[in-house]
């Protein structure tokens, strides 16, 4: 059975395998990238590079763009008809760019699709590579043995366009405070002298301990109930003077203050006894920051 025809726009690393990955299972592939020149590996292996986005689009019925920002998709796009064709984005950004995504796309006769890749360009095609998607059903699922060709661990979380730009920043803010985390534990080790690489095997153990409780405080948060603590608030914020005192072996923890100061609020409001999952309701906005069931009885 022919494969179906898709157009790749944006070729940066992750564009690139994408690309590939379409290639490599036998999808017509048209690609176009405001510098030519990096469709040339992929030209090599079979591609079609469209002289403008609006051949580019012309060309399949699917249409991928990986590009930085929802901007950038739409300025690539502005002067291409998208009349009937399935649009799917892998771009960063905030939820409501998505849904001004969204609308933009349907404005424009488009039948619209958002996702994020939840890994590396090296990862693209692997069975175990999540992608997920919200929007169109019917466009996932007419596309998606397609969409399989990219990552094997491909979600549709909801027909809401702009879930998956949730769920991508929900999850993308752990991102950097571990990494810093991590960074910073690099910098008190190289302060002494000692590789960094010496700092792996208890790090890994230290992201296995964290990945074990994250069952429990969805548990915690999902109730409200934050009353039988593994950790409570009152631990974390005696343990700040330790985390700053970090600074002694040369060390800058600035960037930690505004963590200890959630906690500290998480006290003041009197949420010491209960878990540290309770942050929670502090980060919330509107009712359910207001939770009673966090209180103290």
């Amino acid at each position: 059975m022919p494969k179906t025809p898709v157009t790749v726009v944006g070729l940066g690393s992750m564009g690139s395998a994408l690309a590939d990955a379409l290639l490599a299972a036998g999808h017509p592939t048209t690609v176009w990238n405001r510098t030519a020149s990096k469709a040339e590996p992929l030209i090599s292996r079979g591609a079609i590079l469209a002289a403008t986005a609006g051949d580019a689009v012309r060309a399949s019925p699917l249409i991928i763009t990986c590009l930085t920002t929802y901007e950038d998709t739409r300025a690539a796009l502005e002067a291409a008809s998208l009349t009937g064709r399935a649009l799917v984005t892998l771009n960063s950004g905030s939820p409501a760019e998505a849904r001004r995504m969204a609308e933009w796309a349907k404005e424009r006769g488009a039948r619209y699709l958002d996702g994020a890749i939840k890994n590396v360009p090296s990862a693209v095609g692997a069975p175990d590579t999540l992608l997920y998607y919200g929007g169109d059903k019917a466009v996932f699922d007419e596309h998606l043995e397609t969409l399989r060709v990219l990552g094997g661990d491909t979600v549709h979380l909801g027909e809401e366009t702009d879930l998956a730009a949730l769920y991508e920043t929900a999850v993308g803010g752990t991102l950097l405070p571990a990494l810093v985390g991590f960074f910073q534990g690099a910098a008190a080790l190289r302060s002494r002298g000692l590789a960094a690489e010496t700092l792996l095997p208890y790090a890994t153990k230290w992201f296995e301990m964290i990945i074990s409780v994250l069952p429990v405080f969805t548990k915690e948060i999902d109730s409200g109930d934050y009353s039988e603590p593994a950790s409570s608030v009152d631990i974390f914020h005696a343990g700040a003077a330790a985390d700053l005192g970090l600074a002694e072996e040369g060390v800058d923890v600035a960037w930690q203050q505004p963590m200890h100061d959630l906690v500290r609020r998480a006290v003041e409001a009197g949420y010491g006894d209960r878990s540290i999952s309770v942050l929670t309701e502090l980060l919330s906005v509107g009712a359910a920051g207001s939770s009673t069931t966090a209180k103290r009885p």
